[in-house]
């Protein structure tokens, strides 16, 4: 989900939830702690050189049970990092602690937020030689084997 996604979301809200992908919901009295943009420069497998930039949402909670985040206030906090930090309109990260940080993808059902697993890929699989795609393979193509029933060699 991009900034401009997640500002309309929260226009539309009376609370703010978000839910973990074990169906837990994060408990209502989190703040958000931190709004930053994070670059990523590095170099894959395959040798090429790649940047990524992300917006990060730090989500904390305490025993601080008298506060809860508003919606209109969430915003509030979005545009004041927008301006400030000249943020671009790229995907959010979420960042929530759990045995340790969490990094989390963000979604919407349309009721709440869903903190959705990231996974990690190769990003240079042709040069890796991993295939995408299974080899389609002609059978008429294929040599004639001198694998028989009962031979034992398959």
């Amino acid at each position: 989900m991009k900034l401009s996604e997640l500002k309309s979301h929260l226009a539309n809200l009376e609370r703010i939830a978000f839910e973990l992908p074990d169906g837990n919901l994060v408990p209502s009295h989190f703040h958000v702690t931190e709004v930053g943009l994070v670059t990523k420069k590095f170099i894959d497998c395959g040798g090429t050189k790649r940047n990524e930039e992300v917006i990060s949402l730090q989500l904390w909670e305490e025993n601080d049970y008298d506060h809860r985040l508003h919606p209109e206030k969430l915003v509030a906090i979005l545009e004041l990092s927008e301006k400030e930090l000249a943020l671009p309109n790229s995907e959010i990260e979420v960042e929530y602690q759990g045995a340790t940080i969490g990094k989390y993808d963000l979604d919407f059902n349309g009721s709440h937020f869903l903190l959705t697993s990231k996974t990690t890929n190769c990003l240079a699989k042709d040069k890796c030689g991993i295939h995408t795609e299974k080899p389609k393979v002609k059978l008429s193509e294929l040599q004639n084997s001198t694998c028989t029933p009962g031979s034992g060699c398959c």
